[in-house]
Order: structure tokens, then sequence, then C-alpha cells
């Protein structure tokens, strides 16, 4: 009988490692794409992207519909999901626990977006009509939806649900916008009323209700932090602004999606930064 050499020992752990260890899968879904666990049909998530346009952003308007039928390319490993639009690309790159994002955009329009232009993609547990959505994350109380704020992990939640969060480097110039309305609120007040806390870190966080799972969104730059729609979703505005007319940028994103905390995806998320 041969014995085992202590290399041929490291070389199984590390095999069995890689096995356990598998990359989301990628699919096109109706208004973008889904993420989800090979091993835990219990895990899985949806990135509609994208909803809704803020402040001049793309089309002018203070807060304006967005598109969502764009087409969708997956590759045959269901590890790679790319919509090009060419002026618009988004590429998703499954990884063990969720998805690396690029955001490609350049600025067509007929106008410069200013510095608080944003977007918004719309991160939920999937459609609320019939069973299609996600059960343990539609966070129904409210209660397990959280930004980072100037205190640290506080919930979306505060006199109503669905208030906005702000990011405070960027509040200043949110504040002073002519805005449309004539009460001087934003259009979006009425669902959306805006919060006096802030949010300082790009990264919005659901813990599971059941099952120890966290799903998670976090952009390099970011506008806001809002939630709790219909849809029940995190809406986390990717900040495109400033962009002349004729001028590209890249922005980094990352979906978050494995058995853990708020904790553990606020650390992970801060090591996405540091290697961004």
């Amino acid at each position: 009988m041969k014995t085992l050499t202590t290399t041929t020992l490291l070389f199984a752990f590390a095999v069995a490692g890689q096995s356990a260890v598998q990359p989301m899968k990628l699919s096109a879904w109706e208004r973008g794409i889904k993420v989800s666990s090979p091993a835990d049909p219990k895990s899985f998530a949806h990135l509609w992207f994208y909803e809704w346009h803020m402040f001049d952003a793309i089309t002018k308007g203070e807060h304006t519909r967005g598109k969502w039928d764009w087409k969708w390319r997956v590759n045959a490993k269901a590890s790679e999901a790319v919509m090009d639009a060419d002026w618009l690309k988004l590429t998703a790159t499954a990884r063990s626990d969720g998805a690396d994002l690029k955001l490609e955009i350049e600025n067509r329009s007929d106008h410069d977006w200013p510095e608080i232009a944003g977007m918004i993609p719309c991160f939920n547990p999937g459609s609320p009509v019939g069973d299609r959505a996600n059960p343990i994350f539609l966070d129904l109380d409210h209660d397990d939806t959280w930004f980072v704020g100037e205190r640290g992990f506080e919930l979306i939640k505060g006199h109503a649900p669905w208030e906005i969060h702000f990011n405070a480097k960027l509040r200043p110039l949110v504040m002073k916008w002519a805005k449309e309305r004539s009460d001087g609120g934003f259009v979006f007040t009425s669902k959306w009323p805006t919060s006096s806390r802030n949010a300082t870190v790009g990264l919005l966080v659901r813990e599971s209700e059941t099952a120890g799972w966290v799903m998670g969104i976090g952009w390099g730059k970011f506008l806001s932090a809002q939630g709790h729609n219909p849809w029940r979703c995190m809406h986390l505005s990717v900040n495109i602004g400033p962009l002349n007319r004729g001028e590209k940028q890249t922005i980094r994103g990352r979906i978050f999606l494995f058995q853990g905390s708020k904790e553990d995806c606020l650390t992970r998320y801060n090591q996405w930064l540091a290697k961004k």
C-alpha cells in the first residue's frame, strides 16, 4: 500500500476546497439578471437594471423613469452576463459570494450631467406577483435592511420604511438643487421622504429572515440608499456625475450573496473596495 505524501494531501485538500466553494450562477431575467447559488436553492436574488434616473442623469429631470428591456448575453458556464448598448455597458462576473459589476457609460445626451446625477438599479428578491420571489429576503417587517451611516449600521426605515438616505458628501449639493415642486419638495418626496440620516458607505445589506444568508449591493460611487418599495427591493443609486457630453467613465460595483451577517458583508465590501 502506497503512503500519501504531504504534497499529495495538500493537493487533495485544495481540490476539495475549490469544489466546495462554487461560483454563483448568472442567468438572464425579465428585467436584468438573476444571481443564484448552485448549491442552495434558497439563495437567489435579482438585479433590475435599471429603474430610475436622478438629477438630470441621462435625461433631463429631477426623477425620471429608466429603461430595462436590454438584451443580455450569458456565457455557457453561466459565469458572465453582459448588457452592451454601446453607450451603456454592464458586465457581471460570478464569484463564490456574489458577482463583480463593471458599469461603462458615455454621456451621449444633449446636456452635461451634474455632480449628483444618479441611476438606480433595483436589487430585489424577485417579482411580488405569484411565488417567484425569494421568501427568505422579503423583509416584510422592514427590520433586516441596513445602510451604513455615521453611527454604523442603521435601518433604512425611520419615520417611514422607505426613506431615502443621501451620501453624506453629496447631500449639500442635493439640498441646493432647484426643486421642481412648488412647495420646495422633491418630486419623489411623497414616496421617498428625505431622511436626516445620511449614508457614508456605498453598501446596502439585507439579512435573511431564516437560513443565515445575506444579500447586499455595493458601488464604488453612490448617491443614495433607499428600499422597501413594492418589489421589497433595495435601491443603492450609482453616482454617474459629473460627466460632460462626450465623456466616458467606468464604475465598479459588487453583488453579495452568501451565508453570513451584515458585518461580514461590510468586511467583504471594504476588502473589495481596497482592491478595486
